[in-house]
């Protein structure tokens, strides 16, 4: 890294601050990356090519919690060598995570191709022409595999490092290439065709591998950090270990999220296209307050994994608050936005159909009651993961994200509450996950001996001003 951010010292606050500014901002471009192609594609084709985008988008998706397996471990193994100032494990760390992500990225990107009829067969989208759009999509994607998962993972080193304004700009200019490249290869302007879902796919992979080849010029020219960093020597076999150790209940967590969220669209599709175009939509507009809350975990996780490196658990305790009481205040902003703001963001996707509007609505008016918990979760994430305790966070998550099934085949039947019990069985358990998390992690702060100091402290202190 050009300049490591050393986060164990000085105002926490700020230290979080302009940190997780760049991540956040880095976590809207990729929403931005989504939302570009569902408005251009939402706007230019139909709902049913949203349909299409959004079933074989379950497996990109899948993607993003399978880079966790390398981006958590390596983001992690570098914050917590940097805080005990050990540079050259930081670097192995870096390379090691790298490698695994480039064999991974290989073999998820050929299992696509091959397996590309069953897995949107799966849905049983049950309309030819949209299932062949999804096989196109599906396919053009997984070319670009190695990529769309190089990229997070560069960008979790530099972000453990403490320095997220780079991998912000880099990703920055794959967004403006994403948003040119769309219009022009989805309608088709100019001297070029109307590919539809076939040009989004295309826009994207080419974006990506803009954004990778910018990396790895910044790395070998301009980052200090990555001095006689070398990608192919052989892999160190201690460290691919310690990276799938700490890596793999995150990665784990977020495949099973996405596995039971295939499950639901498969009930889902049982009313037909629409209501799966409502939840590609709808989720995207959803991600606002996920992608902050991921955007200042990431930032507390390299705060928080500095910090324990250094042996330093009151700036722990202080930032978790700190961090905690910021996305609170985001998570209820963001309910007010679902709740209250559903007919005009659903009429910018779909200005002529009144029933994908109608059904958005009561999408975004469920889920915006879980706003806050589902910040809450994702916070809370964050700060077990800089501790290196991936485990408990992805076993609240697979638990209570795996009960929305029965939730929803029973809550969905006719006689009790239909479509409407699918988007409850989300909400509900979203609420679940935030407050047990929460629980647990306080338990976990207060079994620390300076933890119970400094609280049993406070509390002598106000007793004495009383």
């Amino acid at each position: 890294m050009s300049q490591k951010r050393n986060l164990t010292e000085g105002n926490i606050l700020e230290k979080i601050i302009k940190l997780a500014i760049p991540i956040m901002g880095t976590a809207f471009l990729q929403m931005t990356y989504n939302m570009t192609d569902m408005l251009w594609i939402g706007r230019g084709v139909g709902s049913s090519a949203v349909a299409a985008v959004g079933a074989a988008g379950f497996y990109i998706w899948l993607a993003a919690g399978i880079i966790l397996l390398s981006q958590i471990g390596a983001g992690v193994g570098v914050a917590q060598s940097i805080g005990r100032e050990d540079i050259k494990t930081a670097k192995s760390f870096a390379r090691n995570a790298i490698q695994l992500n480039f064999f991974i990225a290989l073999l998820y990107g050929v299992i696509l191709i091959l397996f590309k009829n069953p897995l949107i067969g799966f849905f049983r989208l049950g309309d030819v022409n949209v299932t062949n759009m999804a096989k196109d999509y599906l396919t053009i994607i997984a070319l670009g595999t190695v990529f769309s998962f190089a990229n997070p993972v560069f960008t979790g080193i530099f972000n453990g490092g403490g320095e997220s304004k780079h991998p912000f700009l880099i990703n920055a200019i794959g967004l403006l290439t994403n948003m040119i490249l769309d219009p022009v290869l989805i309608l088709g302007i100019g001297p070029f065709p109307a590919l539809g879902v076939k040009g989004a796919a295309i826009a994207t992979i080419t974006a990506q591998l803009i954004v990778t080849i910018i990396f790895i010029l910044y790395i070998k020219n301009k980052s200090s950090y990555f001095s006689g960093f070398k990608f192919y020597i052989m892999p160190q076999w201690n460290y691919i270990k310690r990276i799938v150790k700490m890596g793999y209940p995150v990665a784990l967590q977020n495949a099973m999220f996405t596995i039971f969220a295939m499950i639901i669209a498969r009930i889902i599709a049982l009313w037909g296209p629409v209501p799966i175009a409502v939840q590609k939509i709808g989720s995207e507009i959803e991600s606002i307050s996920w992608m902050t809350s991921n955007g200042f975990a990431t930032a507390l996780s390299a705060f928080v994994g500095q910090n324990y490196g250094a042996g330093k658990w009151k700036r722990i305790y202080k930032g978790y608050f700190t961090s905690l009481g910021i996305m609170s205040g985001i998570g209820i902003l963001a309910s007010l936005i679902l709740i209250f703001c559903g007919r005009p963001i659903f009429t910018l996707f779909f200005p002529n159909e009144e029933e994908t509007i109608f059904q958005g609505i009561i999408y975004l008016k469920i889920l915006g009651l879980s706003q806050l918990f589902m910040c809450i979760e994702i916070t809370t994430a964050g700060a077990f993961n800089g501790l290196g305790k991936t485990l408990p966070p992805s076993l609240i998550g697979i638990i209570f994200t795996g009960l929305r099934i029965p939730a929803a085949l029973i809550l969905s039947k006719p006689e009790i509450l239909g479509l409407k019990g699918v988007w409850w069985s989300i909400s509900v358990s979203s609420i679940f996950k935030g407050i047990v998390l929460l629980a647990w992690f306080l338990w976990l702060v207060y079994r620390q001996p300076e933890i119970r100091e400094r609280l049993r402290s406070r509390f002598i202190a106000r007793q004495t001003e009383g």
